[in-house]
């Protein structure tokens, strides 16, 4: 079977990238980013990007750092605070936003894996996010059609892979990883630590190697914070 493993991010999204795709990328806030593979989409200068994402980063940080080089088109998200350019962006609109309920981005991403075109949810009912879709009564309640999603490419980070791309995700980095992982036609992953297949108890793998295309050893990794929020240490 031929090696899954290439030895950076650029030589893994070779031939994978061009103008005008959707890109799932997984992580929540700063937790559980692909950052080499952003920086090397950033690097190839792909443009008129639609990326579906929980979050657009923040500034230099994440998408964002594809924000500043102007090379997204459109972000499919369901939280895009704590980002300056993406506000100006929008604002002038320079930026096409989708925002989509937290629960329904995840339920969409999956059902998109899974094969399922749609879904119907009380979500959104009688706001601005049911505009434009589809209203159905189930048992006398609203109910909403959403879209499952599927991207061209999905590019997701994890803490552990084996050779054949058997993945565990570490805590709260899980987030929108897995989801996301299944939602492309081809998914990327970058990881902490590779190990020899047959490493990992069965039972404790969170993405089969199935759904994992290729693989890049990203460590190093520099803990990003967020917000550093310090206090004064009290007297003893």
């Amino acid at each position: 079977m031929a090696s899954k493993i290439y030895a950076d991010a650029a030589s893994a999204l070779e031939g994978l990238l061009f103008d005008g795709m959707t890109i799932a990328s997984g992580g929540f806030g700063l937790c559980g980013l692909p950052e080499r593979l952003l920086d090397a989409i950033r690097d190839a200068g792909t443009r008129n990007l639609t990326f579906v994402s929980n979050n657009a980063g923040i500034d230099g940080q994440g998408i964002g750092k594809l924000l500043r080089t102007k090379q997204v088109r459109k972000m499919i998200s369901s939280y895009v605070g704590e980002n300056k350019e993406f506000e100006r962006q929008f604002l002038a609109g320079e930026l096409e936003v989708e925002f989509t309920p937290q629960g329904t981005l995840a339920e969409r991403l999956r059902a998109g894996g899974a094969g399922i075109p749609g879904f119907y949810t009380k979500t959104g009912v009688g706001t601005l996010v049911a505009e434009g879709k589809e209203v159905k009564q189930f048992d006398g309640e609203d109910y909403i059609l959403e879209r499952g999603i599927r991207a061209d490419l999905s590019i997701i980070k994890g803490w552990k892979a084996d050779e054949a791309g058997n993945l565990i995700f570490r805590k709260t980095a899980r987030n929108f990883n897995a989801p996301a992982a299944t939602s492309g036609r081809i998914c990327v992953a970058e990881v902490e630590e590779i190990v020899p297949v047959g490493t990992f108890d069965p039972d404790a793998i969170h993405l089969p190697g199935i759904y994992v295309k290729r693989l890049i050893l990203g460590a190093p990794y520099e803990k990003m914070i967020e917000f550093r929020t310090t206090r004064p240490r009290e007297a003893a």
